[in-house]
C-alpha cells in the first residue's frame, strides 16, 4: 500500500510499519520462499504500490492469479484479521489499470520481436545451440547484414540458413568454416522453436518497449501482465524472452542517475529459470544489465524460492530482500538456511536462522535499503493484503478489458513485409524463369495448296518478335574440281596423285557392267540421301605403276576430293567399325577389374610363401630347442662348450707366449 510517499509492505512484531523507500528501489530486490509461504502476495502488493506513486509495473503470471489485480478486493474474516493485525488505518479495496499480454495473442494483445532483435546469442540460448552452431548463427547474422537482408520472423531465418548453407564455400574464407551438418542442426532446433510458437513470436509489428511505460488518465502506473502459464511450459523460451526484454529496456532508456522513484519496475518470477543453461558470456551480459541499468531508473525484483537459485554476482546486486519461510528437511536445504541468514543484518530481538524456518505463512524476513542506501536491520514482519482482488478473473473480464485496452487493434493483425525470405525467393524465381535467350514465337500461316499440280506447300512461319541477330560469317568457299580428263598418276615424291599426260599406256580389258533388274511399276519409290557438297566421290581411270612388267597399267579406282587441296585422292576403305564408347569403358574395367584380381594373386602368393618360410623356420627353431633339451642334447652341447673353452684357452696360452718371447728378446 503506497502510503506517506513509501510504499508500506508490512508490520514488524514490535508494530512498526516496513516501508520500501521509493528512491532506494532501483537497487532491485529478492523475494524468496518455499511454495505456498506468500510470495505473490508480497509481489502483488509491491505492484499496487509502485502503480499508486505512478511508476508502471511488469509482471509474469505463471499461475495465472494475477490478473485479479483489474478488479477491486473483496473482504473477508481473514482479511480483516491481518488488518487488524498489521494495525492499517483507512484501508480502501480498489482496482488497478492492467494490461493483458500474450506472446501467443490467445490471452491478451501479442508480443513479438524479430529475429534481429533478439540477436544470435539470445537466439542461441532459446534454440539450445552449443559453441559451435552459436558461431555458425552468428555468422549467418554477419551474411545477412552484409547483403542488406532482413531478418524478421521465421521463415526469414530458415530461408538464410538454406542461403548460407548453399553458398558456404563463398563464405568459409571470409567469415570462417561453415559446416553443412552444424547448419542442418540449427535448422532442427528452428524447427521444433516453430513447433512451440516462435513463430508466433518472431514477426512484426514487433513490441513498443515504450508501450509498457504508460501512466493512465489518474497518473498510476500501468501494470503490464504477461499470460505465462503457457510459456512457462518451455522455460528457455519464458527466460530469454525476459532477458531480451530487459536488454531491449536497457538499450531504450536514456541515462537518469538517482531518481525519486524509479521509471519501471520489472518482477520475474521463478527467476531460476533464467540463469539455468546459461552460458559464462550471457551470465556476464545479465550481471552487465543488472548493474547498469539502475542508472536507468529501472528496478527489477527477482522472485524464486530459495537465494542460492540466484548466481552470486547477480545475488550481491539485490538491496531489498523479502525472504518468506523455507524448509530445511534435508542437509542440502539446511545449508540454503544458513546461506539465506548471513546474508541480512542481525536483528539482536531473535536469530536469523531458526525465525526463518519457523515463519507462518504471509510472514517474513525483511530488510529494505534506508535513505542513504545502507541495509536495515532485518525485521520479522506480517505482509499487508492487497488491496487488488486475490485470484483469477473470467474470461469474459479479461477479454472486455483486452478490446477496451488503448492497444486494442495496435499489434493485432501481423504484418509480412520485404525481408530475406522475399528477397530469396524472388531471386530464385528470377533465375529460373529468365531464359538463356530471347526465343520468338512463331505462328503458323499455310499458304494456299493448289490441288491441279502435285507440288507439296512448303509451310511458312512469321515471327512476331525475331530479336535481330548478329550476322553469321561467310563460310569459306569450297574448292570446286572438275572432273579431270586423262590420267591421275602416284607422284612418289609428293605422296599424291597427279593428273599427266601419258604418251603410251597399255590397254587395258573393259570390266565387265553388272546388269540391274528394272525397278517394278508398283515399287516404292526409295528415298536417295544427298551426300554433303564437300565430299565428291567418283570412279576414274588411274594409271599404277607395276613393279613386275615396268609399266603403268590402267585401273579403275575410286577417287574422292580432298577440300584442302583440290586433289583427288584414293577413297580409304574403312578399315574398322566405330568403337562404341559404352563397350569400350566396360572392356577397361573389365581389363582393370582382371589387373587387380592379377595383383590381388600374385601377393596372396607372396603372402602364402612367407608364411611358409615362416613356418619352417618355427619348426627347424623347435627342433633345436628339442634336441637342446634332451639329455643327449645337453651332454653335446656341455661337450661343445668345453671343447670350445679349451681350444680357446690354449690359443691364447700360445699367443700370450709369443708376444712374451717377442719383448724377452728385445730385452
Amino acid at each position: 500500500m503506497y502510503t506517506d510517499q513509501s510504499i508500506w509492505v508490512g508490520t514488524s512484531t514490535s508494530g512498526q510499519p516496513v516501508l520500501l523507500n521509493p528512491a532506494m528501489a532501483n537497487r532491485h530486490g529478492l523475494i524468496s520462499g518455499a511454495t505456498g509461504t506468500g510470495k505473490t502476495v508480497t509481489l502483488q502488493v509491491l505492484a499496487e504500490g509502485f502503480s499508486s506513486m505512478g511508476v508502471p509495473v511488469f509482471l509474469a503470471d505463471i499461475k495465472g492469479d494475477l490478473s485479479g489485480m483489474v478488479r477491486s478486493g473483496e473482504n473477508s474474516d481473514k482479511i480483516s484479521s491481518r488488518l487488524t493485525e498489521c494495525g492499517v488505518p483507512g484501508f480502501q479495496f480498489r482496482s488497478f489499470p492492467v494490461i493483458f499480454w500474450d506472446m501467443y495473442g490467445e490471452q491478451g494483445h501479442p508480443v513479438r520481436a524479430t529475429v534481429s532483435q533478439m540477436g544470435p546469442i539470445m537466439l542461441s540460448r532459446m534454440l539450445g545451440l552449443n559453441d559451435t552452431q552459436s558461431g555458425v548463427l552468428n555468422i549467418v547474422f554477419r551474411v545477412a547484414d552484409d547483403q542488406g537482408m532482413l531478418l524478421l520472423d521465421i521463415k526469414d531465418l530458415k530461408a538464410m540458413l538454406n542461403y548460407v548453407g548453399e553458398h558456404a564455400h563463398e563464405y568459409t574464407l571470409k567469415y570462417g568454416n561453415i559446416a553443412s551438418a552444424t547448419i542442418g542442426a540449427i535448422q532442427r532446433a528452428v524447427a521444433v522453436l516453430e513447433d512451440q510458437g516462435g513463430d508466433r513470436f518472431f514477426g512484426e509489428p514487433a513490441l513498443n518497449i515504450g508501450d509498457w511505460m504508460q501512466c493512465d488518465e489518474d497518473g498510476q502506473g500501468v501494470i503490464n501482465l504477461l499470460a505465462a502459464d503457457r510459456l512457462y511450459r518451455n522455460p528457455t523460451m519464458y527466460s530469454t524472452f525476459l532477458l531480451w526484454m530487459l536488454s531491449e529496456l536497457y538499450e531504450y532508456l536514456p541515462e537518469v542517475g538517482d531518481l525519486e522513484k524509479p521509471k519501471m519496475v520489472f518482477f520475474f518470477d521463478e527467476a531460476h529459470l533464467l540463469f539455468n543453461g546459461c552460458s559464462k558470456s550471457l551470465l556476464e551480459k545479465i550481471e552487465q544489465v543488472i548493474r547498469l541499468i539502475r542508472s536507468k531508473g529501472v528496478s527489477i525484483f527477482f522472485i524464486t524460492q530459495s537465494p542460492t537459485d540466484i548466481p552470486m554476482t547477480v545475488l550481491g546486486q539485490l538491496g531489498n530482500r523479502v525472504q518468506h519461510a523455507l524448509r530445511a528437511y534435508t542437509p542440502l536445504d539446511q545449508k540454503a538456511v544458513k546461506v539465506a541468514a548471513q546474508t541480512f543484518r542481525a536483528n539482536p530481538l531473535f536469530d536469523t536462522e531458526s525465525a526463518i524456518t519457523n515463519l507462518k505463512t504471509g510472514e517474513a524476513l525483511i530488510s529494505f535499503l534506508d535513505a542513504k542506501g545502507a541495509p536495515g536491520i532485518v525485521e520479522r514482519a506480517t505482509i499487508l493484503p492487497p488491496q487488488s482482488y486475490i485470484g483469477a478473473i473470467t474470461e469474459a473480464l479479461r477479454e472486455s478489458c483486452i478490446q477496451s485496452s488503448p492497444f486494442a487493434g495496435v499489434y493485432d493483425q501481423i504484418v509480412d513485409r520485404l525481408s530475406a525470405y522475399e528477397m530469396l525467393v524472388s531471386d530464385m524465381d528470377a533465375a529460373s524463369s529468365k531464359p538463356a535467350y530471347d526465343i520468338p514465337t512463331l505462328v503458323y500461316q499455310p499458304e494456299e495448296v493448289s490441288y491441279e499440280t502435285d507440288e507439296i506447300p512448303s509451310l511458312v512461319y512469321h515471327a512476331d518478335t525475331v530479336p535481330d541477330a548478329p550476322e553469321a560469317p561467310a563460310a569459306p568457299a569450297q574448292p570446286v574440281a572438275s572432273k579431270p580428263q586423262g590420267f591421275m598418276i602416284y607422284d612418289p615424291a609428293t605422296g599424291k596423285y597427279v593428273q599427266k599426260e601419258i604418251p603410251t599406256m597399255t590397254p587395258v580389258a573393259p570390266q565387265p557392267q553388272v546388269e540391274t533388274a528394272p525397278r517394278p511399276q508398283n515399287a516404292v519409290p526409295t528415298i536417295q540421301v544427298q551426300e554433303p557438297a564437300a565430299v565428291q566421290v567418283t570412279q576414274m581411270p588411274v594409271m599404277v605403276f607395276d613393279p613386275q612388267t615396268n609399266q603403268y597399267v590402267q585401273k579403275m579406282m575410286m577417287m574422292q576430293l580432298d577440300p584442302a587441296t583440290g586433289n583427288y585422292i584414293p577413297v580409304q576403305p574403312e578399315t574398322a567399325k566405330p568403337v562404341d564408347p559404352k563397350a569400350a569403358e566396360k572392356a577397361e574395367k573389365e581389363a582393370e577389374k582382371q589387373r587387380k584380381a592379377a595383383e590381388k594373386a600374385e601377393k596372396d602368393r607372396i603372402a602364402e610363401e612367407r608364411r611358409k618360410r615362416a613356418d619352417e623356420l618355427r619348426e627347424e627353431r623347435a627342433e633345436r630347442a628339442r634336441k637342446n633339451n634332451s639329455v643327449l642334447g645337453r651332454v653335446q652341447n656341455t661337450a661343445i662348450a668345453t671343447a670350445t673353452r679349451e681350444v680357446t684357452r690354449q690359443l691364447t696360452r700360445g699367443i700370450m707366449g709369443s708376444i712374451t718371447g717377442l719383448f724377452g728378446g728385445k730385452k
